[in-house]
C-alpha cells in the first residue's frame, strides 16, 4: 500500500495529471504484486465504466450544458436579483440565491462557481467589491449545488458505495437549503463590514415581482422536484432521470423559451464531450487504484484502526471528517469520493452511522477542497475571472470556510436535517 499512494503522491507533485497519476499508480503496485496478473489492470478499467447508475452522469451533464443553451441560467439570475437585489451585499447575495437555484440544474459545483464568476464577477467590481471577496463568494457558495439534487457527487458516492441515490438526493434538499440561510448570514455580515450596500434605486420587491419572476422560472423550478417525485413513485432509476433531464432540458428550450438554436445545441454537445471525456477517464482509471485499495484490505484496516481509537459515533465521524478535508486539499473531489467511499462505509456501518447521513456530511465536507489549496480548482478558476491572486480570494474566503465547518458540525450533531425528508418521501 505505501508503493500506491507513494507513486500516486510522487506523480501528483511532479504535476502528472490527476486521471494518469490514479492510472499508473495501480498499475505500478499490480507490477509489484505477482499474484495479481497484469491483464487485471485493463479488465479494471473496463469494468469501472460498466455501471448502469454511472450512466446518469454523463446524462446529467448533457442536461446541465443543455439547460445552460435553453435561457433557464438567465431567467435564475433575474430571478436572483429580484429576491435579493436590495439587501446588503446586494450581488453576493445573488450569487448564494443563484447556486441554490443552479443547484438543480447544473448539479456541479465547479460549473456554477466558474459560471457566476463570469455573469456576477464584472458587476461586483463596478459595484467596488473587492476581487478577492468576490471571488470567495462565487466560489464558495456555489457550495450549495453539491446538495440540491441532482448532485453528481451524490450520483458518484451512491454507485459506488451501494446507497440509495433517490433518499442521498432527497436528504441533501434541508442542508442545502440550511446552507443557503447559513451563507445568506455570512454575506449580510461581512458586507455590512465593509460598506458593500444595496446599489442606489434598489427597492424590496412587491408581492406581484416576486410570483412575475418565479412564474417566469416554473420550469427550472419544477425540475428537481419532478425527478424526485419520478424516483420516488419508481416512474425511472437515477439514470433513466438523466435520460429524462436531458429531454426535458431540450423540450424548454425548443418549445417553452424558444431560445435553443441548432448552433447552442451543438456547442452544449460540444462542451458535454470534454466534460464527460475527462470525468470517464478519471472513472475507468480509478478502476485499477481502487482494486489495489480492496486487494490491500485497506478499508477493513482503517476501519479496524479507527474503530480502535474509539467507539463514540460522534467523535469517529469527526475523525473522518478531518481526514476528509485533508484528501480534499490535496485531491480533487470525484476522486476523492470514488476512492473513500469503500474506505469509509465498511467503517460507518459498524458503528450503526446512516450511510445517508454519512453521505450528506462527506461530499459536503470533500466538496470545500474545490475552494481550499493546493489543488483547488475553483479557487484558481475564480480568482483568475476575478482578476486577482488565490492567496487573497482563501484570506477573503475565512468566513465562509468557517461557516462551512460550522454547518458540518450540525450535520453531525443533528443526523435529523438530513433523514427527515428521505423518511417521510421513502419510509
Amino acid at each position: 500500500m505505501l508503493l500506491l499512494v507513494g507513486v500516486f503522491l510522487a506523480l501528483l507533485f511532479l504535476g502528472m495529471p490527476v486521471a494518469f497519476a490514479i492510472g499508473l499508480a495501480g498499475f505500478v503496485f499490480m507490477l509489484a504484486t505477482p499474484n495479481i496478473p497484469i491483464s487485471i489492470s485493463v479488465q479494471r478499467i473496463v469494468a469501472q465504466t460498466q455501471s448502469f447508475t454511472l450512466l446518469a452522469i454523463p446524462l446529467f451533464i448533457f442536461a446541465g450544458n443543455l439547460m445552460n443553451a435553453t435561457g433557464i441560467t438567465a431567467r435564475l439570475v433575474k430571478l436572483s436579483r429580484v429576491l435579493v437585489g436590495h439587501m446588503a451585499g446586494s450581488l453576493a447575495q445573488v450569487s448564494v440565491i443563484l447556486s441554490t437555484l443552479m443547484g438543480g440544474v447544473s448539479g456541479s459545483a465547479n460549473a456554477d462557481a466558474v459560471m457566476e464568476s463570469r455573469i456576477l464577477g464584472p458587476e461586483m467590481i463596478r459595484q467596488g467589491y473587492s476581487r478577492g471577496y468576490g471571488a470567495a463568494v462565487n466560489g464558495l457558495t456555489a457550495m450549495i449545488t453539491c446538495t440540491i439534487p441532482p448532485s453528481m457527487g451524490f450520483i458518484i458516492y451512491g454507485s459506488v458505495g451501494e446507497v440509495s441515490i433517490g433518499r442521498l438526493f432527497v436528504g441533501g434538499v434541508v442542508p442545502g437549503l440550511l446552507m443557503m440561510a447559513m451563507m445568506m448570514f455570512t454575506v449580510n455580515f461581512t458586507a455590512k463590514r465593509r460598506g458593500y450596500v444595496a446599489p442606489d434605486g434598489a427597492r424590496k420587491p412587491n408581492a406581484r415581482e416576486v410570483v412575475s419572476a418565479l412564474w417566469e422560472n416554473t420550469f427550472a423550478l419544477i425540475f428537481p422536484v419532478i425527478l424526485i417525485a419520478g424516483i420516488r413513485f419508481g416512474l425511472f432509476t437515477p439514470s433513466e432521470a438523466g435520460a429524462f433531464a436531458a429531454a426535458y432540458a431540450i423540450f424548454v428550450g425548443v418549445f417553452i423559451y424558444r431560445e435553443m438554436t441548432w448552433k447552442s445545441f451543438l456547442e452544449a454537445v460540444e462542451q458535454s464531450a470534454v466534460d464527460i471525456g475527462v470525468l470517464m477517464l478519471i472513472l475507468g482509471l480509478s478502476g485499477t487504484f481502487g482494486y489495489a485499495i480492496v486487494y490491500g484490505r485497506v478499508p477493513q484496516t482503517i476501519a479496524e484502526f479507527l474503530i480502535g481509537i474509539t467507539s463514540n459515533s460522534y467523535l469517529l465521524l469527526f475523525l473522518i471528517i478531518v481526514l476528509l478535508i485533508l484528501a480534499g486539499m490535496f485531491v480533487e473531489t470525484t476522486v476523492c469520493a470514488m476512492l473513500l467511499t469503500p474506505v469509509f462505509i465498511p467503517v460507518i456501518s459498524r458503528l450503526g452511522i446512516d450511510p445517508v447521513h454519512f453521505g450528506v456530511i462527506m461530499m459536503t465536507t470533500l466538496t470545500a477542497g474545490i475552494m481550499t489549496p493546493p489543488v483547488g480548482v475553483a479557487l484558481y478558476s475564480t480568482s483568475e475571472i476575478m482578476g486577482c491572486t488565490p492567496q487573497e480570494t482563501a484570506r477573503e474566503a475565512v468566513p465562509f470556510y468557517l461557516t462551512l465547518l460550522a454547518l458540518v458540525i450540525i450535520l453531525v450533531l443533528f443526523p435529523q436535517i438530513v433523514l427527515v425528508l428521505p423518511n417521510m418521501v421513502f419510509g
